[in-house]
């Protein structure tokens, strides 16, 4: 499955960097446009992932209390836990980069050292952001007291979504779509030319990479992405030596308890009495670990993010365009239930995924009680999932108001949606339950781990199948809109039909497997 999702990024990037290639002039600078919006996209995430992530690796690692106390050299724990920081924050960039470089270098016939090269390129450009998060997370522990985790992950996010609207406006890569917006080639061309942000790491490795293929041999690039990444290690070395003592003890304080907490739970209980007792204590406790655990909840920033990313992309689509048809305005709704679907998977990842793991060694009297496993796994699902169905819910209808859907793709969108989402949280949690990582010393690692790869790539044949088997009868609908032919009502019922199915096996059997698995779980 990994490899067919390389080879389906290699394809799409193959045939529109070929068609670049065959444009004379203008395609390399179409090329090279193109790879710094990439690289560009790319250092944002990382630079907000690296924030979040060097808090749990920095201040949150279980492993900290016995590192920081033992008579370790103060540079190789910060080499340690940068590296880590690198690691789990990049990882994905990375396997998103392997085969949108291998399209770069195949098609511009880069040669046998252009992988050597494009290595050159990424690892002082995943080493930037991860030393600028580092150094900002331990400059916000010290400036904020205590364990205020919750208010430096607050600032982060108002940071962080600011920043991400400015960064699209700034850029606006809806203009490169539309050139006869523009009132002639040469200003075209010369918006091309022009550097996106010529003081960033993406566009001088952009300008690096470009350089190779297209046989200029310029070296300033690579000169300014190594020197950066050297001088800003050294610089954050001197930073964690400075700062790292008192921000590590600030954040092993206790934090203050609201004085209005029990009159919430109280609340919080009434709402939920039809649950019972143990049911409802069960996704008290759910909720409680959740908040609880900075690592976990801080996550919700960069989801954040990522649903402003989603909706603006969006709303820039050019389908009030002249030539446009009905056709085309209503499959492009069908099709972005697939970004959806990712959006969805990503997010379970997250946050479902986990839940068993973060019992750890708790579990031993879980299961020692006379609670059942049953309702401790779908306390975890529930819990999960109405919000994820209402984040699903309200990004799809708010996407498809702004495309102006037909009542029938509307319909068509929330009910796949809905069905996905629950068949999408009930693998999140399975595949958890089934590979637990109970003694893992940070919560962020436990989605990059093996039983985490085979849960995105079982969401993402899910949400494939579930395309597939609705587009038959979506295009039926659409096509006899369009052309005034007749509606082919079984076609259509046999591909929804099958497709709920789908969902609904890809709910139930997952989550009755992981509760054998925990049922058994002390053998």
């Amino acid at each position: 499955m990994g490899l067919l999702f390389w080879a389906f990024i290699f394809a799409v990037l193959y045939r529109l960097l070929a068609y670049f290639r065959g444009v004379e002039e203008i395609g390399p600078l179409l090329a090279g446009k193109l790879l710094g919006m990439m690289l560009l996209s790319f250092f944002s995430i990382l630079l907000l992932s690296n924030v979040i992530t060097a808090l749990s690796s920095f201040f949150l690692a279980r492993d900290l209390d016995m590192l920081v106390s033992a008579p370790v050299d103060w540079l190789r724990l910060y080499g340690a836990k940068l590296l880590e920081t690198v690691i789990a924050s990049s990882w994905m960039v990375v396997l998103m980069a392997i085969p949108m470089l291998s399209a770069y270098g195949v098609v511009y016939q880069g040669g046998w050292l252009f992988p050597l090269v494009a290595v050159g390129v990424m690892l002082p450009f995943l080493v930037i952001p991860a030393v600028a998060g580092s150094a900002l997370t331990l400059t916000l522990v010290n400036v904020f007291p205590a364990r205020r985790t919750r208010d430096i992950l607050s600032l982060i996010a108002v940071l962080a979504a600011g920043g991400v609207v400015l960064l699209f406006r700034l850029l606006r890569p809806e203009k490169l779509a539309r050139p006869e917006g523009f009132r002639s080639l040469v200003d075209f061309i010369s918006v091309l030319r022009t550097p996106t942000s010529p003081f960033l790491p993406s566009e001088w490795a952009q300008k690096g990479i470009m350089a190779w293929l297209t046989g200029q041999g310029d070296a300033l690039p690579f000169y300014l992405l190594w020197s950066t990444a050297g001088a800003v290690v050294v610089l954050g070395a001197l930073l964690h030596r400075w700062l790292y003592p008192v921000g590590f003890s600030k954040a092993q304080e206790s934090a203050q308890r609201l004085a209005g907490e029990t009159n919430t739970r109280g609340v919080v209980r009434g709402v939920l009495f039809f649950l019972g007792v143990r049911r409802r204590e069960l996704v008290l406790k759910e909720v409680r670990l959740f908040f609880r655990d900075a690592t976990q909840w801080s996550q919700l920033i960069l989801l954040g993010v990522l649903v402003i990313v989603y909706v603006f992309n969006i709303k820039f689509l050019p389908l009030t365009q002249q030539g446009v048809t009905f056709f085309l305005v209503n499959v492009i709704p069908f099709l972005n239930l697939v970004l959806a679907g990712f959006v969805l998977a990503s997010i379970a990842a997250r946050f479902l995924f986990p839940g068993v793991s973060l019992e750890g060694r708790t579990m031993w009297l879980l299961r020692s009680s006379p609670l059942s496993m049953r309702d401790l796994l779908w306390s975890k699902f529930w819990v999960g999932t109405v919000p994820l169905l209402g984040l699903a819910v309200g990004i799809v209808g708010v996407t498809d108001w702004m495309l102006k859907v037909s009542p029938f793709m509307l319909a068509v969108s929330m009910l796949t949606i809905t069905a996905m989402t629950f068949a999408i949280c009930g693998l999140a949690v399975a595949f958890g339950t089934l590979y637990p990582q109970f003694e893992t010393e940070n919560a962020a690692q436990i989605p990059t781990s093996f039983g985490g790869l085979l849960f995105m790539m079982s969401a993402v044949t899910l949400i494939g199948v579930v395309v597939v088997l609705e587009a038959r009868p979506v295009y039926g609908y659409l096509s006899a809109r369009s052309f005034g032919t007749p509606t082919d009502v079984p076609s259509m019922v046999v591909g929804f039909g099958t497709a709920a199915l789908v969902c609904a096996l890809a709910t139930f059997i997952p989550l009755r497997l992981a509760q054998r698995r925990l049922e058994t779980l002390e053998h």
